[in-house]
């Protein structure tokens, strides 16, 4: 198994197909990214407020990439393993002006620096952060990458900020360590790229960060064949109660719906879930569209990048006993 290294300089800040590939791999090989964090490098531990004020936006959400994986065709996805996931020993979560989900109630910068504990490898669990430790509240971490999606089919360059059918800033929290994401291939090589690590985070990341932290994250990158009923973000996982054990509990799949409107975004994650049933399980789409609203969960997994909302619908699979 080839085990490729790619710099915190090897990125871009927009998906653009033209874009000249950092590697050419082939398919089913492993990948580990040196990722700074989603202010590429304008957060420090020793900043403050006052740096928020002067972060350069146009310099946000840098992606590590792209990567070529020989045999990517349109039709075609691509199978992202996460194979690890390494913190830094602090983070930051921010206040930024004119973002978040109450933008307008919050206008005033704010900036608090993490402190966080990381477990000793090979524990099984990732650590803990105190939010205040005087008031008693400690939050488990749970480190994912926010950033993961492949060029898009059309032309031009295209904001890193929002989330796309093809990934992109999807900041969706289940992506951890152990899970699988699936992406649409638009381009010959897919063209994939990561980065925006996050060291915990609830879902739709409401005031428009997580803990930011810079992350060294390897994946394995696989190519599905004829997978054209992917057509937006998949994706499967172990949802646990504890979630600095996130294996020790049920496997789910999820299906995402990605679109401008959040009603529309909500009605696609459910068609596209009635059509992964049809294609992997054999339903029709009435028996589909029954067994959603019977077992199926909707999340509200990215609300604030604007102009896409990112909506998930997830079920269990073990109601699947063949």
């Amino acid at each position: 198994m080839s085990i490729h290294t790619i710099r915190r300089d090897q990125c871009h800040l927009a998906w653009d197909k033209s874009l000249a590939p950092v590697l050419h791999i082939q398919s089913g090989e492993t990948i580990t990214f040196d990722c700074l964090d989603a202010s590429n490098g304008q957060i420090l531990p020793t900043s403050t407020s006052e740096n928020i004020q002067s972060l350069v936006f146009a310099q946000l959400d840098q992606v590590c990439g792209p990567i070529y994986v020989e045999g990517a065709l349109p039709g075609d996805a691509l199978q992202i393993d996460v194979m690890s996931l390494e913190t830094a020993d602090w983070g930051w979560t921010g206040i930024l002006p004119g973002f978040g989900l109450l933008a307008d109630e919050f206008p005033e910068p704010n900036l608090k620096i993490w402190d966080l504990k990381r477990a000793p490898s090979g524990t099984g669990e990732y650590g803990y952060t105190w939010f205040d430790e005087s008031k008693g509240i400690k939050l488990p971490l749970q480190p994912f990458m926010g950033e993961m999606g492949v060029a898009r089919g059309v032309e031009g360059q295209w904001s890193t900020i929002p989330p796309y059918n093809t990934g992109g800033n999807l900041d969706t929290k289940y992506l951890y360590e152990g899970s699988q994401l699936f992406l649409p291939v638009e381009v010959e090589g897919a063209l994939f790229s990561i980065g925006d690590g996050h060291a915990a985070q609830g879902d739709g990341e409401i005031c428009g960060t997580a803990i930011e932290t810079p992350i060294k994250v390897t994946v394995k990158l696989t190519v599905c064949k004829d997978r054209s009923h992917i057509r937006t973000p998949h994706f499967r996982f172990h949802k646990s109660s504890n979630p600095a054990k996130p294996m020790n509990s049920e496997e789910f799949y999820c299906v995402t719906g990605i679109d401008p409107d959040l009603r529309e975004a909500t009605r696609s994650a459910a068609r596209n879930m009635i059509e992964f049933l049809g294609a992997e399980h054999g339903l029709s789409r009435v028996e589909a569209y029954m067994l959603c609203s019977v077992v199926a969960d909707l999340k509200m997994l990215e609300v604030v990048d604007m102009p896409n909302y990112a909506i998930g619908m997830m079920i269990p699979r073990s109601i699947f006993t063949q």
